[in-house]
């Protein structure tokens, strides 16, 4: 089980009006501290209570803004289960995100396989909503957007094909996972198609987030294990701005 989150802030002040584009505008260095508080409580707004429930879904805010943990309910019978695993219409009403699905992508992992943290450049920015359908995964939103009151957070959730809790990710965050079983299967609905020159990563060993993976000996790709660390990317200005 992945333990609870760091907590990390941004420090120094911002000037001028709210910056648009990359973090490479009037980029500097950036400090990521550990914060004493742990956990924050899930987002609370008018238009996003602390937990939205209907008879087909359970969508509940992680602490991050722009990340939801989606849960379904399942009908049971004698030949084995049904469930709307994709709800768009609900989505976009508890959680403002209306967007359309332009890919849609599975990974089949091997146990300790580690992926991430990737992000895209906003804008365009890239949503994504990702469920596990066989076996098990340690998966992990963080914040990377320069100025959110939480940047540098990270909130674990373990997503399975029991729960078969999802999750949804809006443009500007970072996402990764580490499989906990042999050929952990996930899926991934994507707001826009792949783009290699506006998708980034951060290395998901970075010291500075020091994500608490679960299992040893991560398999990472060569791609990921070269990627920066959170200030190395911030010092490059690959890092989204948050537009509040």
């Amino acid at each position: 089980m992945l333990r609870a989150p760091t907590v990390a802030r941004l420090l120094g002040p911002r000037s001028g009006s709210r910056p648009r584009g990359p973090a490479s505008r009037g980029a500097r260095e950036l400090t990521v501290t550990p914060s004493r508080e742990g956990r924050t409580p899930p987002c609370r707004s008018s238009s996003t209570p602390t937990i939205w429930q209907t008879d087909a879904v359970v969508i509940e805010p992680m602490g991050i803004e722009g990340a939801f943990a989606v849960t379904p309910s399942a009908h049971k019978d004698d030949r084995g289960e049904f469930y709307e695993w994709y709800r768009p219409d609900l989505l976009a009403e508890a959680t403002g995100a209306d967007w359309c699905v332009q890919q849609a992508n599975v990974s089949q992992s091997r146990q300790g396989a580690l992926r991430g943290i990737h992000f895209a450049e906003v804008p365009p920015g890239q949503a994504k909503y990702v469920t596990c359908v066989q076996g098990r995964v340690a998966d992990v939103v963080v914040d990377v957007r320069v100025g959110s009151p939480t940047f540098g957070r990270w909130i674990p959730i373990e997503l399975d094909a029991r729960r078969k809790t999802a999750v949804l990710i809006k443009e500007g965050l970072g996402h990764g996972f580490q499989a906990l079983t042999e050929d952990a299967t996930v899926m991934y609905l994507l707001s826009s198609r792949y783009n290699p020159g506006v998708e980034h990563g951060i290395n998901p060993l970075c010291p500075t987030l020091a994500i608490r993976w679960p299992g040893p000996n991560p398999i990472l790709s060569a791609k990921d294990r070269d990627a920066p660390s959170l200030n190395e990317a911030a010092a490059q200005g690959l890092l989204p701005i948050y537009a509040g």
